[in-house]
Parts: C-alpha cells; structure tokens; sequence
C-alpha cells in the first residue's frame, strides 16, 4: 500500500487552493461578453445610421415637392420629391426609397398636429420614405441574423407645409438697408427686417412685441447712446435672414394682372377682359370703370398722372408708365402695377393715402407694385395698403395714421420721420404674398 509522504500532502492541498490562472477564465468571458455587446452595437449603429439618412431622404423629398406644387401640378411636383430622394439615395445602391404613391398633398392642422390628404392643396405634404424587405432594400444585420433576424425594416415621414411671415404681412422688408429716422412709433406685431442692417436714429418707441432683425443684430446702425434713446429697441432685435420670394414672383403678378389671371385677380374685379386707356396723361375717376381691368401703354414722356377728386375704388391698373399720384389721392379696393424701371416708377406729392380708413376692418386696402422703386412726400398714409418694389422705396415725415402697412423693396427702404406704424393683423385680405416652407409640429 501507498502511504503519501509529507510532500504529497503539500502538494495536494497547494493544488485545491491555487489561483493562478483564474483570471484567464473570468477574461475569456469578459471577452466574449464584449463582442456580444459590440456586435450589437454594430447593428444598432446601423440601424440608426439608415434610419436617419432615410429621414434626411425624407425630409428633402417634402420640402422640394411643397416648393414645386407652389408653380406646378400635382404629378411634377411628385416626380421632383422623387427625383431628389434618388439623387441623395440611388436606386443601384439603395433600392426604391420613395416612389410617387409614397408623396402625398394635403393639410395640416397645427392645433390638432394631424395631417389631412387632399390631392387638391398646395399648403402641406407628407412624404413616407422606406427601407423594406418586401421592396428587396431592408437593412441588413449582423449579429441578430443568429438569433433568426436577418434584416430590419424601417419607415420614415416628413410633414412639411407652407406658411406667411408676419414681416411680410405687415412691416417693412428690404433686401439691402432699412433706414429710419427719428421720432417714430413702432407698434405691437410690427416687423422692420433687413437683409443688410437696420439703421435708426433718435427718439424712436418700439412697443413689446415689435421685431427688429437683420442677419446679425449686432451690426445695427446708432448713433451713441442709441438705446437708451430708442425706447424698447434692443429688446425687439433679433437675428435672421429672409429671402424675398415675393420679388421674384412680382414680374409674373403683373403680367398675370394685365391678362385677368384668377390667381392675382381680386374679388372686386368682375370682369377678365382688359379695357384698353388709349392717350391721355392725366387720369381722373371718370377715366375708370369699376369692377374692370385697365391697362395703358405710355409713349413719348412715358409718364401717366393719376388724379381723381374722389376716392379711386375697385379697379385694376396696369401700365409701363412712371405713375404719378395727385396730392390728396386716395385709393381704396385698388391694385396699381407698373413695369417701368425708374427710380420714381410711383411717387407723389403730399397727402397720399394706400387704403381706407376704417380701423383695420376687412376691405379697402390697396397694393402699389413696380419693377422700378417709388418715391413719395410727405404725409404719407396706408390702412391695409401694401407697396411692391424692386427699386429703393422712400417715404418723407409724417406718416401718420397709419394702420395695417407692408413695404417690401428688393433694394432699400428709406423713411424719415415723425411715423406712427400701426399693426392691425386684418384687412391685408388681397395683400399679394408668396409661400414659405418649414416642417411641421
């Protein structure tokens, strides 16, 4: 029989109580632990990765299809969402990520965050971008596929819908500067934007709700001490950019208003055929007819003066003339357009009025467009009147009285002062406007 020495028994108990080595164990599954967790995060990386390039797909798509309904029907603006969804998603790469079916037009209730189809509008669409297996382009996984899931489908919407700025409602927007001058009154909801910088000089009040912006409000135009002196105006500043769309369209709203087009046509208008003015330089409320389309084309001088003794009311005038307004013109339920160029294309004297007085109610406003800018004198007074102008726009003191007022001038924007800007937020009912596009919610 074998009897262990005293070795043995040494070695055996140095066996059962040796660590070495454990540490190697508890690293394999450390390891494999690891693997595991960052195979998954490859899937999900993916995943993510995918889903938020579809959205970009997505949201690409939804803006360029509101953008081309704008101008276009509806299958053109579907084949552009499609077309960009592809350019950013090719179809050898990606499968089919978007087709026609997927984009749909309709409306957006932003009380009730619900989009509504409706083949007919022009004010939202949805567009559904999608990775699916049943279109052969679903995403691929890693380390799932052994657990039995071998791809992920994944499905994407943008909602996006049209909207007005309130600057372009009422206040005054300009490409280049917006100069103001001293002694001004600037109202609740009353908007002054530049794409340049504002300049303001003294003594001008800017009640709380008032926006002043430029793309940089920093580079604002005061003389010293102009914020204490200009009650209210640094806390109406504020950072943006506009683009003017509504320049861009003007030319095609005046041919359209020279032809009747129901588009740019008011509700007061009730006729489409044009009644020719033939000669003449002077025009009184005898030389229109209300309810009617009037064009004239100017010869020689190529200037037209438009004088009545009363009220001009619910007419439609189109020329290439410089038009010239009578001191004390009033106009009310009127659109004049011109496509004369000239640095004057639209002025007058003294005691011009754009729009009726009547405290901001539904009617009577009036809207002055021009291909070239517009110069007018002192006592100066809009109620719902809107001004149109590619050239510079300059208004002298006095510009009292005023309620519900938009200017908006591709160039530049020159009042003087002694103003009193008032906001209304009605009766700008036939103001001509042009979409803007964001996301809803």
């Amino acid at each position: 029989m074998y009897i262990s020495s005293e070795s043995d028994q040494e070695f055996q108990f140095n066996f059962l109580t040796d660590e070495n080595g454990a540490m190697t164990i508890f690293g394999l599954f450390v390891f494999v632990v690891m693997i595991f967790v960052s195979a998954v995060a490859v899937d999900v990386a993916n995943l993510m990765a995918a889903r938020n390039q579809l959205q970009v797909a997505a949201d690409t798509a939804a803006h360029a299809a509101l953008y081309f309904r704008d101008t276009n029907d509806e299958d053109a603006a579907k084949a552009k969402a499609v077309e960009l969804a592809s350019a950013g998603m090719p179809v050898l790469v990606y499968g089919e990520v978007l087709s026609t079916d997927d984009v749909q037009f309709g409306t957006w209730d932003f009380d009730a965050q619900a989009f509504s189809a409706d083949s007919t509008s022009r004010t939202a669409v949805m567009v559904t971008t999608r990775r699916l297996s049943e279109r052969s382009n679903s995403i691929a996984s890693y380390l799932f596929q052994f657990a039995g899931k071998s791809d992920w489908d994944v499905i994407t919407s943008a909602v996006f819908t049209t909207y007005k700025p309130t600057c372009f409602r009422e206040g005054f927007v300009a490409d280049d500067v917006v100069d103001i001058q001293s002694n001004n009154g600037y109202s609740n909801g009353f908007c002054i934007h530049s794409n340049e910088y504002v300049s303001v000089n003294l003594n001008n009040t800017f009640e709380p709700g008032t926006v002043v912006s430029m793309p940089n409000m920093d580079e604002i135009d005061l003389p010293q001490s102009g914020f204490e002196n200009n009650d209210g105006l640094q806390a109406a500043l504020r950072s943006g950019v506009y683009r003017l769309r509504i320049i861009n369209k003007l030319d095609g709203i005046i041919a359209g208003l020279a032809v009747g087009s129901d588009k740019y046509i008011p509700d007061y208008i009730t006729s489409d055929e044009p009644v020719v003015i033939l000669g003449g330089h002077t025009l009184d409320e005898d030389d229109f007819i209300p309810g009617r389309i009037h064009t004239m084309h100017c010869t020689g001088a190529g200037k037209v003066t438009i004088s009545p003794t009363v009220p001009l009311t619910e007419i439609v005038f189109v020329s290439d003339c410089e038009v010239k307004f009578g001191a004390g013109t009033i106009l009310q339920d009127v659109v004049i357009a011109t496509t004369d160029t000239g640095a004057t294309s639209m002025n007058s004297p003294a005691s011009f009025q754009i729009g009726r007085d009547d405290n901001c109610a539904e009617g009577g406003g009036a809207q002055l467009l021009s291909l070239g800018g517009m110069d007018f004198a002192a006592g100066l007074k809009m109620f719902g009147g809107q001004i149109i102008a590619k050239g510079d726009v300059e208004f002298s003191a006095e510009a009292n009285g005023i309620e519900g007022a938009s200017i908006i001038s591709a160039s530049t924007i020159s009042g003087t002062s002694n103003m009193e800007m008032a906001f209304c937020g009605t009766g700008m009912e036939d103001n001509f406007e042009a979409e803007y596009f964001r996301l809803a919610g």
